[in-house]
């Protein structure tokens, strides 16, 4: 480390410079950092600081030494220490945390996608560990990060059934029409629609559908009926080619996607998106019954040392009664698994090996890809998302208020939402779009 004197003076004679391109991108596209003009073998930090919805700071950093030329390169570079190290390109971006003194149990998430997450990139001299905002950087850069591409139409569906969503892609290739992806995430409820403004912004109309409410005097609705509902209104729009329209679930959105596609008479999915999920439901019952039996099974919660609470053993050992699981077999479409194998909220490893299984048996395994991320928790989100290990979340059974332990950890949690949401893209693509040709390039 330099000596206070010598660094005053070295400082006092440079102009440290920093660029961050792109500025102005989305959410899953990488940034390139590099700071230039400070002394060769020159210690500095980059930081970052995000000021989110719910008015919570959230902060990243890592510590660099400038090369030869006095220059850091993100991308080729090493943190020797922060919030995470090695090279890691996106570092101050995945591995985000809630800024010292903040609430606990948070999540991040971006509830208004047509606004962006406006990102502070800062370089600071010497190695900093805390106290940024008592400290003046060397050098700022603002980025906006995007769910939401230029030209996407966001329209409200709101007939006297469905609540949800709908994402338009630009057309940066024509007017269309386009694939379609009906977007269901989980036990939380409400209206979740990040995700699906980011595969519109990749090319795909995609409907974001509430059906558990998070509203006082609303009913959720979860009756097949609801979903098969939803999914025509995706398939009828006039922008939509209507054989190539997937569904796309997360947690109890795998549970619904798998049901449909397994049973429903009303509609045919291309492909389905089945994300920390389970196969595991009473079968010929309302889906409210998969919540049903979390509770006849409270007895089998499990609390970490921090009160954490543990759900997935709730369906285990995995039932071998075929009235409680889907059948595998009646899939007739292309399925993409994607499994963290620390998921703490839910047996998703063990239904993937006996769903895997049922397949196999039935004939159909040529139908199923699954990619299997060893240190990933339960939350696999698009890219770049901030880790959280556990949160606050209300159980919408009891309105109990809990801190839910989701499992992963922050480095291979953060490969794994990387790796797999390209491996997704790549097979909504691949399943379809009907060349590849007619695939747009997503750009800001």
């Amino acid at each position: 480390m330099f000596p206070n004197k010598l660094l005053s003076s070295t400082m006092a004679t440079i102009s440290p410079l920093l660029s961050v391109k792109p500025t102005r991108g989305l959410v899953d596209e990488k940034i390139q950092i590099i700071v230039r003009n400070v002394p060769p073998r020159f210690p500095v930090t980059l930081h970052s600081l995000f000021h989110s919805e719910d008015k919570d700071y959230w902060e990243a950093f890592g510590h660099y030494t400038s090369d030869n030329r006095g220059t850091v390169t993100v991308s080729e570079h090493a943190s020797v220490g922060g919030t995470y190290e090695g090279t890691e390109p996106m570092g101050l971006l995945w591995s985000m945390h809630p800024a010292p003194g903040s609430r606990t149990g948070l999540r991040l998430r971006k509830m208004n996608v047509l606004t962006p997450m406006v990102v502070h990139i800062s370089v600071y001299s010497g190695h900093v560990t805390e106290g940024f905002s008592k400290q003046s950087p060397l050098a700022t850069v603002d980025i906006e990060r995007w769910y939401l591409a230029p030209g996407v139409r966001r329209i409200d569906i709101r007939d006297e059934e469905v609540k949800g969503t709908l994402f338009i892609p630009p057309g940066t290739k024509g007017p269309g029409p386009f694939p379609g992806v009906l977007d269901l995430w989980g036990g939380g409820g409400g209206l979740v629609e990040y995700r699906s403004a980011l595969l519109a912004s990749h090319g795909f109309v995609s409907m974001a559908l509430e059906y558990i409410s998070t509203e006082k005097n609303r009913a959720s609705n979860l009756h097949i009926k609801y979903f098969e509902k939803a999914f025509r209104i995706v398939q009828e729009h006039p922008l939509v080619m209507k054989d190539s329209v997937a569904l796309f679930g997360l947690s109890l959105g795998t549970s619904i996607t798998l049901h449909m596609a397994a049973y429903s008479k009303a509609v045919s999915p291309r492909c389905c998106v089945c994300v920390s999920g389970s196969h595991v439901q009473p079968i010929n019952s309302p889906f409210k019954d998969v919540s049903e039996k979390f509770q006849e099974n409270r007895h089998k919660i499990r609390f970490d040392e921090e009160g954490g609470v543990i759900w997935k053993d709730i369906m285990l050992p995995i039932p071998t009664d075929p009235g409680l699981k889907v059948d595998m077999g009646r899939i007739k479409c292309p399925v993409i698994l994607i499994v963290g194998e620390d998921d703490q909220n839910l047996a998703a490893v063990e239904s993937a090996e006996d769903l895997t299984q049922m397949m196999r048996a039935a004939g159909n395994e040529h139908l199923l890809t699954t990619f299997r991320y060893p240190g990933a928790g339960h939350l696999i989100e698009p890219p770049y998302t901030p880790h959280v290990r556990a949160s606050k979340f209300m159980v919408h059974q009891t309105g109990e208020k809990v801190t839910m332990l989701w499992g992963g950890y922050p480095k291979p949690h953060a490969s794994a939402q990387e790796d797999s949401w390209e491996k997704i893209l790549r097979f909504l693509q691949q399943h379809l779009y009907p060349s590849q040709d007619s695939v747009p390039k997503a750009k800001l």
